[in-house]
């Protein structure tokens, strides 16, 4: 079975529709490196899903290529090709009529894994995406929509898959359920590291999700590529501005972590863990109108604090 993450290049890739004015995506060229999340973020309708389908040729390139450690997708036998690449959309795509340890073992089952170690695998991967044991045996539908975007997430690292393309995975879901799921796969990718390609329309998710993003305009062109940081620090134009908004400032913040910053002595105030971002905190003392935070750490205990003006400055 697969295993190790896999460099993803994107070569003045091409998608053209008959009959249609313009291009689905037009002569995109960028490189994944192996083992980072590339986040394909734009308005809708500009070709970012189209782009994703390209790499497991769920849609087929009219001209130029794209390759997985070099070697190009149209070189390979298709079943090959998807059994080694994870897929999770947002409608998830469980089966209905299949328990989730099945559900889960699908691709092992065709690699003629036996029903021991399939089982085995969906346990630890249950737990890994931060689910019960227990719900082997349940069926999708017994299962919140939280629950059932976490198996398919399970489902898609089921295979150990070098490359994992999500479709908006979270895009579905309620915001607060949305936020837990983006800090689970951000916790599963530091454990697992896959090389990722993630579409999203929402650039805060993108910016949370991100190694790097690709902000993708109107006929499926790039119109750039690059570090969150680089891109909200100096869009490459104003499309790129526009797109990511007026608040790149703010933006900026939810890159750093209280953890990088240097804390003051412990004091009384709202509680926060080291790892809230910057802008988060600042925003829990606009909410309890503090001037101080509490800063503590993975046990719970106050460590230190910070000021708004710390936080601002």
């Amino acid at each position: 079975m697969p295993g190790q993450a896999a460099e993803l290049v994107f070569d003045e890739a091409t998608k053209r529709y008959p009959g249609r004015e313009g291009a689905a995506v037009d002569h995109l060229s960028l490189t994944v490196p192996a083992g980072e999340i590339c986040v394909l973020v734009g308005p809708s309708g500009g070709g970012k899903t189209t782009a994703l389908r390209l790499v497991n040729r769920l849609i087929e390139l009219t001209s130029g290529d794209i390759r997985i450690d070099g070697t190009s997708v149209k070189a390979q036998n298709l079943v090959q090709l998807r059994r080694g690449i994870g897929y999770v959309i947002q409608q998830v795509g469980l089966f209905p009529h299949m328990t989730i340890e099945a559900n889960i073992g699908t691709v092992p089952r065709l690699y003629g894994r036996p029903r021991s170690w399939i089982k085995t695998r969906s346990a630890e991967l249950l737990e890994l995406v931060g689910l019960d044991p227990s719900y082997a045996k349940r069926y999708p539908a017994q299962l919140s929509g939280g629950e059932r975007q976490r198996v398919g997430l399970a489902r898609a690292l089921a295979g150990n898959p070098p490359l994992m393309l999500m479709d908006e995975p979270f895009g579905a879901i309620d915001p607060i359920v949305r936020t837990r799921l983006q800090d689970e796969f951000l916790r599963l990718q530091r454990e697992v590291r896959k090389t990722v390609v993630f579409v999203t329309h929402d650039i805060d998710e993108a910016i949370k999700i991100g190694d790097r993003l690709a902000v993708i305009r109107t006929g499926g062109r790039l119109a750039q590529y690059d570090t969150p940081r680089a891109i909200l620090e100096k869009p490459a134009d104003d499309f790129v501005a526009e797109f990511i908004g007026p608040d790149r400032a703010l933006k900026a913040l939810s890159l750093h972590t209280l953890a990088e910053l240097e804390l003051g002595p412990p004091a009384d105030g709202p509680t926060c863990g080291l790892e809230m971002t910057v802008r988060d905190a600042l925003a829990l003392l606009l909410e309890k109108k503090a001037t101080v935070l509490a800063v503590t750490d993975e046990k719970g205990a106050v460590i230190g604090s910070i000021t708004r003006e710390e936080l601002l400055a």
